[in-house]
């Protein structure tokens, strides 16, 4: 079975930006949904970004036109483009895969992700 690895995290300024990289062996996710959540100190794991297999994108409001989500099924790998970034964008950030039937399938629940990388941390400072 194959695994997610995330990179890209690390310190940062805030109003900077970081992209972060989901790569997957073997090439097993290419036709899975594709999302991001991540998880602050004290905090539950929350939805922020994902791309369904049709390659619909879906953001959580607190980081619309600032966050981007975008995937190469050939490298079987996603990226979130994070701009503008905030200190209370601070948290660790994880990749999820799922596979659903619908093409355009998301959904921003942890729970129906059965696929998980071991998370990158981003910190953002002002």
């Amino acid at each position: 079975q194959g695994q997610l690895v995330e990179s890209g995290g690390g310190l940062v300024q805030a109003g900077g930006s970081l992209r972060l990289s989901c790569a997957a062996s073997r090439g097993v996710f290419r036709t899975y949904t594709r999302g991001w959540f991540r998880q602050a100190p004290g905090k539950e794991r929350e939805f922020v970004a994902a791309i369904s297999r049709d390659g619909n994108t879906y953001y959580t409001d607190s980081v619309k036109g600032r966050f981007s989500i975008s995937r190469d099924n050939a490298k079987d790998t996603v990226w979130l483009q994070m701009d503008s970034l905030k200190p209370e964008d601070t948290a660790v950030y994880y990749c999820a895969a799922e596979r659903r039937a619908a093409s355009s399938w998301y959904a921003p629940n942890k729970g129906e992700y059965s696929h998980w990388g071991q998370g990158t941390q981003v910190t953002v400072f002002s």
